[in-house]
């Protein structure tokens, strides 16, 4: 089996400012240090089911927000949505001076799924010093979506009913069982022993917006998390680069797996694309 590996490092020190033509900034992101001053009023990812189908098909809604305490120099907020686990859609909203962001699509599907969305929440904010400082947050939201021939269309977040708890435990449960699979048979073959690591997927990790990471302090979980969102996006979300130079969309992915070495030197991030598994190395920065 063909193996792909990227090393990513963090780009700390390089200027997010992309100059075109015109003098247009390009979006991106980039970890700056965080704006103490800076924080997001409002970050939220939202699901919501349709009450009718369309064609066959049920539609969910998918909205995004933030909103900043100040006006930033980019704000950008990237969301990823998983079917069953699978990276199904995304989202790549930006704009230029502004606090707030507001972003809105509608997703089809069919047969019942638990759908997953995560976004990251990125302001680049530029002081008269000409210090460059971010602000960040995660936010996430998933929903169970039963559409059967034996019951009307529904949704639910937390099951009420014994129907709606066995719906949970068989969707959970298929997930579990294809992601796990997945990700044991690729460890295997890349020769990593999971239990040098501190193992979350990129779905756990939006737990740890205001606590720190199994030892690690606040100010380093920031860190790596900033540098982790920057590697995604530029090696992930627009697209995964094979050893051949090419570039392939990044859909029907597997949710990323986060493997932290517990000697706190460096992260994998494990994608299984096309059967293959995509594994990218990123080197933490010293305290």
């Amino acid at each position: 089996m063909k193996r792909i590996v990227l090393v990513v490092i963090p780009l700390v020190l390089i200027l997010l400012v992309i100059w075109m033509k015109g003098s247009t900034v390009k979006e991106s992101i980039i970890y700056f240090p965080i704006d103490e001053d800076a924080r997001f009023e409002s970050a939220t990812t939202f699901l919501s089911l349709e009450e009718k189908k369309r064609n066959g098909h049920f539609r969910v809604r998918w909205d995004i927000q933030s909103k900043l305490n100040e006006q930033a120099y980019l704000r950008q907020d990237i969301s990823l949505l998983f079917i069953n686990g699978r990276l199904k859609g995304l989202i790549n909203e930006w704009e230029q001076n502004t606090d707030q962001m507001i972003e809105e699509t509608v997703v089809e599907g069919k047969e019942s799924s638990l759908f997953e969305a995560i976004t990251f929440h990125y302001g680049e904010l530029h002081e008269q010093n000409d210090l460059i400082t971010s602000a960040q947050l995660m936010s996430k939201d998933s929903l169970y979506i039963i559409d059967s021939n034996f019951s009307p269309l529904n949704s639910f977040r937390t099951p009420q009913t014994d129907s709606e708890k066995e719906w949970k435990d068989i969707l959970d449960r298929v997930t579990t069982q294809q992601l796990e699979s997945a990700w044991e048979k690729s460890l295997q073959e890349l020769s990593i022993d999971k239990d040098n690591f501190n193992v979350f997927t990129l779905s756990e990790l939006v737990d740890y917006n205001e606590r720190p990471l199994p030892g690690f302090t606040e100010e380093e979980t920031e860190r790596l998390i900033g540098n982790l969102w920057e590697g995604l996006y530029k090696n992930y979300f627009l697209g995964i680069k094979k050893e051949s130079g090419e570039v392939v969309e990044p859909f029907d992915s597997t949710i990323p797996l986060l493997l932290i070495s517990k000697d706190k030197k460096f992260l994998y991030v494990l994608i299984i694309k096309d059967n293959e598994p995509v594994i990218f190395k990123q080197v933490l920065e010293e305290s």
